[in-house]
């Protein structure tokens, strides 16, 4: 994308998020990558009369050339966590996602908009306030529920026991002190109780799996039981989904995760096949 379009986008976004003059901006990159979203934000941040700085950390050792869900790169870095921490809004092009580093400057008031997606994508999901509206009406709804249940015409049918955990909403901008969200993102989502998820969920040609980001070829039969996986049959699909369940040689590998439903109308069933370097946020 050409940045000065890229600059543009995200000069839309800063404003949804409400940065406004007298506020500082923190941008988190790391190694060489998206250098051109620092350089982006950094343009709009000042456009907006608010006082931006970049903090480049030093790229991932993993061998997967990315951090785990959870780990933040920051864990012994205390400096980098503390001048987060003192800024109003961090652009994290990290994924700092669950990590407990992201939670401490969360608890300090500062809000974080992570955004890792190509910049195309970013563009066309350009997140609005109607799509908050939506989003919200749909959090209420799911805040009030006891009990989730989905079926499918190609046989799932499952049960969720809700109220247990919080119900969390993503509409792709953050206008609120402490405030995370994802840009791009638009959906609602909570945990069913640890023991209370049963039934059968039949992933169908066409469904996704996100760990891969791929299309399901052929059917995948998991039974659940108690909130936990029990098991999983099928052809190459399953045999690789069970792979790779197993190889965290954890047994919490099994347990099942979030559960909700997306709200974006314009986000495209094919966008696998469009962009790379992402998460699969349109997919989610």
């Amino acid at each position: 994308m050409d940045q000065n379009l890229f600059n543009e986008i995200c000069l839309q976004q800063l404003t949804l998020s409400a940065v406004h003059e007298g506020e500082t901006v923190a941008v988190l990159t790391r190694g060489d990558e998206r250098a051109e979203y620092a350089d982006a934000f950094l343009w709009a941040i000042g456009k907006l009369g608010a006082q931006g700085f970049h903090l480049r950390l030093p790229a991932p050792t993993s061998a997967s050339g990315a951090w785990a869900v959870g780990e933040s790169g920051l864990a012994a870095n205390r400096l980098a966590v503390e001048a987060l921490k003192s800024v109003d809004m961090v652009v994290d092009c990290t994924f700092l996602l669950f990590s407990p580093e992201q939670f401490e400057i969360q608890g300090a008031g500062t809000r974080i908009l992570t955004a890792v997606e190509p910049a195309s994508l970013l563009a066309r999901l350009m997140p609005t306030r109607e799509l908050r509206e939506r989003v919200e009406i749909g959090a209420e709804l799911l805040a009030k529920a006891q009990t989730m249940r989905i079926t499918s015409p190609h046989g799932t049918d499952v049960t969720y026991r809700l109220g247990v955990y919080p119900t969390l909403s993503e509409y792709g901008y953050t206008d609120q002190p402490g405030r995370w969200d994802h840009w791009p993102a638009a959906f609602v989502f909570t945990g069913g109780a640890d023991d209370g998820v049963d039934g059968r969920i039949v992933l169908a040609p066409g469904d996704v799996l996100l760990p891969f980001n791929t299309y399901v070829q052929a059917p995948v039969e998991l039974t659940i039981e108690q909130g936990f996986i029990r098991d999983i049959r099928g052809g190459l699909d399953a045999d690789l989904l069970s792979s790779y369940i197993r190889s965290f040689d954890d047994p919490r590998g099994y347990g099942m995760s979030h559960v909700g439903w997306g709200l974006d109308e314009r986000a495209h069933w094919h966008g696998l096949t469009q962009f790379g370097g992402g998460m699969g946020m349109e997919l989610r």
